[in-house]
């Protein structure tokens, strides 16, 4: 049988990884049931990742790339700011529901993430990546159609995942197709006041 080298394996074991938990669960991703998954040794995967968690953090790499690169793709060109928001959230809600599998494994290695040394950086560079993606996309639009923010990009696009990342959750464990749609129009409605400057701001103790 020809070598394999470690850099042409190791993409092979991330989407080995990636069809096995999606389709079975994180509990299921043991070295060795990746390894059978791609028909190779167990040493294989740690030859190639050193450790499990090594292995789970370049899935979750994986995952957050896919998806910013998902909405990267949808961002039109030629629309007004507003239209821009409310694309750009109606393409990544289709995404949710056609590749639920997919965002429920990134929900599971994301709360595995929070408990595991390790791992945490990974979940930390994950939500960095979309947040700053997400702020790109805003200021690019606000740029291109001379839009005047009323709050900073990075704001606009954290208030915005904060809702949506809730809404992510209800459709993945608890849904209900009515009221996520009521959810994510009030989302967007307010994403784009807060943008506009017409959001009013309640004062809220926090001490």
């Amino acid at each position: 049988m020809a070598h394999v080298s470690a850099a042409e394996r190791r993409p092979q074991l991330i989407k080995a990884a990636i069809d096995l938990m999606t389709r079975e669960g994180v509990a299921a991703g043991s070295t060795r049931a990746i390894a059978a998954e791609l028909g190779v040794a167990q040493a294989t995967v740690h030859y190639t990742f050193g450790t499990k968690a090594d292995l789970y953090r370049a899935v979750m790499e994986q995952l957050t790339d896919d998806l910013i690169a998902q909405a990267e793709r949808a961002a039109p060109e030629d629309a007004g700011f507003e239209e821009t928001i409310v694309a750009l959230a109606g393409a990544s809600w289709r995404t949710v529901r056609e590749e639920a599998t997919r965002y429920r494994l990134l929900t599971e290695l994301s709360m595995i993430a929070l408990r595991t040394p390790g791992l945490s950086e990974a979940y930390q560079g994950y939500y960095r990546g979309v947040s700053e993606v997400t702020a790109k996309l805003v200021s690019k639009a606000a740029a291109r159609t001379g839009y005047e923010l009323a709050q900073p990009a990075e704001t606009i696009a954290r208030f915005f995942l904060a809702g949506f990342d809730g809404l992510t959750l209800q459709c993945l464990y608890a849904p209900d197709e009515f009221s996520e749609d009521v959810g994510l129009r009030a989302l967007v409605s307010a994403t784009i006041a807060l943008a506009a400057g017409r959001l009013e701001l309640a004062n809220v103790p926090t001490d």
